[in-house]
């Protein structure tokens, strides 16, 4: 009997440069314990729902304005995620931070990219440019990209996987953005979502 595959839902908030590494990753068989079937943006012009539709999963726009309160925005999140039988969550930049009501009913089943080296250039405030302007601003000479569990504290959860990249001179924050996404973010993102996500084929 063949075990069944994870079922993966990523949540994401713009471009969704993480969400087509996964995609590919996907494709290319890197992931194969799990499956991407289904794609939410908080963000209705997000091009990450683009990417998922061309991919042919299934794409949501859920509204924070809309559902005026955390709990209701929350809650709209679940019942998509129930509906589809999701068992593992993604969170691909997406920026909206996430009650303990919701981390906790999904404990260990979601999981996050964050572009530093936790404990580093990291919690509330700490989200993309402003990270990589931080890194420069201190001058560290090392920098890279962390995957990592997610609970109530914003990037607090334990740490799954974490990459290096080194900071060259002259590096700006839009180039060394892009440097720790190509050298870090697109690689140990599916390799951690394919770890977890065999882990949960297997439980099940």
């Amino acid at each position: 009997m063949m075990k069944e595959k994870t079922r993966i839902a990523v949540l994401v908030s713009g471009g969704g440069t993480n969400l087509q590494a996964l995609i590919d990753a996907q494709n290319s068989g890197i992931i194969h314990s799990g499956e991407i079937s289904l794609v939410i943006s908080n963000n209705q012009n997000a091009y990450a729902l683009t990417r998922a539709r061309n991919a042919g999963i299934k794409a949501l726009y859920i509204s924070k304005k809309e559902s005026k309160a955390q709990e209701a925005f929350e809650t709209a999140i679940i019942e998509a995620l129930e509906e589809n039988d999701i068992d593992l969550i993604v969170l691909a930049g997406f920026m909206s931070i996430l009650s303990e009501r919701f981390t906790s009913r999904y404990d260990h089943r979601i999981l996050n990219i964050h572009p530093s080296l936790i404990p580093s250039f990291c919690g509330q405030g700490y989200y993309g440019l402003k990270v990589h302007e931080a890194a420069l601003e201190k001058g560290v000479k090392v920098t890279g990209a962390t995957v990592h569990f997610v609970n109530e504290i914003p990037d607090g959860g334990e740490i799954i996987a974490q990459k290096a990249v080194e900071v060259e001179d002259g590096d700006t924050p839009e180039i060394l953005q892009r440097r720790v996404m190509e050298q870090a973010e697109w690689i140990i993102l599916p390799q951690a979502v394919e770890r977890i996500a065999d882990q949960i084929s297997n439980a099940n």
